[in-house]
């Protein structure tokens, strides 16, 4: 929001209004609980005269763009880093190349292999000055936090954590920032640093948050 209205749109939240879109329900199992929770996230929408929607979520993106058209709830939508290189494009949003800090990049699920969107938060990151480093495993061969599939809710067992299995890969790197669009991959991307004592060293931040830093 803050990055917006740097760049001067204009936009509304819902606030107290917005409801969960029911994503995590479904990926679980719980098809009457997603269903109710779609439906009225929908109303809420169509109740506001909502054409256009913006998210920093994979999986309020995928669920919202994908989905929600089964329950009447057709909208253009954008994520927050498309929607930031088009500012940037557009001159309306001047971002110096100042962080320049060894930024590895990890690609979420619903943003990566779901919906192709590879690029626009890669090239965001170089925008701001980030010396973007690459994992072995990326784009389209990326692998997941462990959160997705609802398994964000699920514990997991010490020695099979797969957001600890990332972490590992993302350290191969030697960066100083994990950069991450989702805020699943946040958590357990976080907790991965946590475990593994590394917190005065590496940072996990969302691209926004890189962004919003170095707009004036």
């Amino acid at each position: 929001a803050r990055v917006l209205k740097k760049a001067g749109v204009d936009f509304a939240c819902l606030a107290k209004e917005e409801l969960c879109n029911g994503e995590t329900a479904r990926r679980l199992g719980n098809e009457y609980l997603y269903q109710a929770m779609a439906q009225a996230c929908v109303e809420t929408f169509n109740g506001s005269q909502v054409k256009k929607i913006i998210v920093n979520c994979p999986h309020c993106f995928n669920t919202i763009k994908n989905e929600f058209p089964q329950f009447e709830g057709r909208y253009e939508v954008i994520h927050a880093a498309e929607l930031v290189q088009q500012l940037i494009a557009n001159g309306r949003l001047a971002v110096p190349a100042e962080f320049r800090k060894k930024t590895v990049y990890h690609d979420s699920c619903y943003y990566g292999r779901f919906n192709e969107v590879y690029d626009e938060p890669r090239d965001v990151l170089a925008k701001t000055g980030a010396d973007v480093k690459e994992m072995h495993r990326h784009k389209q061969f990326g692998m997941c936090c462990g959160a997705g599939g609802g398994r964000m809710w699920i514990e997991e067992d010490p020695d099979k954590r797969v957001n600890l299995l990332r972490t590992d890969q993302a350290l191969e790197t030697d960066p100083e920032v994990i950069a991450v669009s989702c805020p699943f991959c946040m958590t357990m991307l976080s907790d991965g640093i946590k475990a593994k004592d590394l917190e005065d060293k590496v940072q996990t931040l969302d691209v926004m948050e890189i962004v919003d830093q170095v707009v004036r």
